[in-house]
């Protein structure tokens, strides 16, 4: 599986879940941290925890691991790292605050498809 077909999965996880926003970036390069962001934002911390758990099991199905999880438990801004692949899970108001498809500006949105 691709990268992009990571980030895609990710993605659609997060819609199945009713994550608001969701954004892929095309970070090649632009940054040595990841190929890809996926960015999206839910309105409570039960609903962020949501979104990671269906991620972290849309990927587990897949036969990928998830090499790193932050941020669960305050569930204000979870880290999900999956290799090049960098998925942020924001409450929507560190989304609001943090925006950071402002710091990223450079980088192309790519379809969920």
């Amino acid at each position: 599986m691709t990268e992009l077909e990571i980030a895609q999965l990710a993605a659609k996880a997060a819609e199945d879940k009713k994550g608001n926003n969701v954004v892929i970036l095309d970070l090649k390069g632009l940054s040595i941290i990841a190929d890809y962001f996926v960015v999206c934002h839910g309105n409570s911390e039960t609903q962020v925890q949501a979104i990671v758990d269906n991620i972290k099991d849309s990927m587990e199905e897949a036969g990928l691991t998830v090499r790193g999880r932050e941020g669960y438990d305050e569930a204000r801004w979870v880290l999900i790292d999956l290799g090049d692949v960098v998925v942020h899970v924001f409450h929507r108001d560190e989304r609001e605050f943090y925006n950071i498809e402002r710091l990223w500006k450079d980088a192309p949105v790519v379809s969920i498809q």
